[in-house]
């Protein structure tokens, strides 16, 4: 009987200790792999042709609509116009918040929690949707800060800066392989995600190229390039 009753206890403790390492694991799983160039590539041309249709379906059923607005204009400047966005941008965005790449702040979890059941058939379809509609223009458009113009145009080689425009485009129309369009986003949504690079708390960019970016600008050349892009 005593045999019995150390056997039973050691395989309690077994079953405790197994128990234990399964659930350290499970916090500890391994971030996604961070993006490169080629890695990117090979995603986007895997990305399945999206359904418009379809796409204007999912926005309301699973409630885009209620933060990004029904024709992809925000409601409110804290959440980004996805009106006229470029599809591989919207595609990998996605992708980012369901592997866990986009998880810097409450916003970031809340679309976290919205993404998990959607398939990447859902996230094309909702990409080429958004695509489709008419991009955002701001109601008044201010003439474009000469110091923000420069930063765009031609960038500031004693920084190392690249100009936006290589990427994004003079008018931030957007560029190849997910360089979004940033004309007639919210100064507010371009100015958090701003930070956030230059703060190292978002870390989603290819080969760090935002973050590094970022870092080199100040506070007032950020809120300068949002209201350049704001008004285009």
């Amino acid at each position: 009987m005593k045999t019995l009753q150390l056997s039973l206890i050691g395989v309690g403790v077994a079953i405790l200790f197994s128990g234990w390492a399964w659930a350290n694991e499970a916090v500890h799983e391994p971030a996604a792999a961070k993006w490169k160039p080629a890695t990117l590539r090979v995603a986007l041309e895997a990305m399945p042709s999206g359904d418009m249709t379809r796409g204007k379906e999912l926005n309301t059923q699973l409630m885009c609509a209620s933060c990004h607005g029904e024709n992809g204009v925000a409601p409110t400047s804290n959440w980004p116009n996805v009106a006229g966005q470029k599809t591989d941008y919207t595609y990998k965005m996605l992708l980012d918040y369901q592997s866990g790449l986009r998880s810097e702040d409450e916003r970031s979890k809340l679309m976290a929690a919205a993404v998990e059941p959607m398939s990447q058939q859902d996230m094309a379809d909702v990409a080429a949707y958004y695509a489709s509609l008419p991009a955002h223009e701001a109601t008044v458009k201010a003439p474009a800060d000469a110091a923000a113009e420069m930063l765009v145009r031609k960038g500031d080689p004693t920084r190392l800066l690249t100009p936006c425009a290589s990427c994004h485009g003079v008018k931030g129309q957007g560029g190849k392989e997910a360089a979004p369009s940033l004309a007639g986003q919210s100064e507010k949504v371009f100015i958090r995600t701003m930070t956030l690079y230059k703060n190292g708390e978002r870390t989603n960019d290819v080969n760090k190229a935002m973050a590094q970016f970022a870092a080199k600008l100040t506070d007032e050349e950020i809120r300068q390039l949002a209201a350049y892009y704001h008004g285009r």
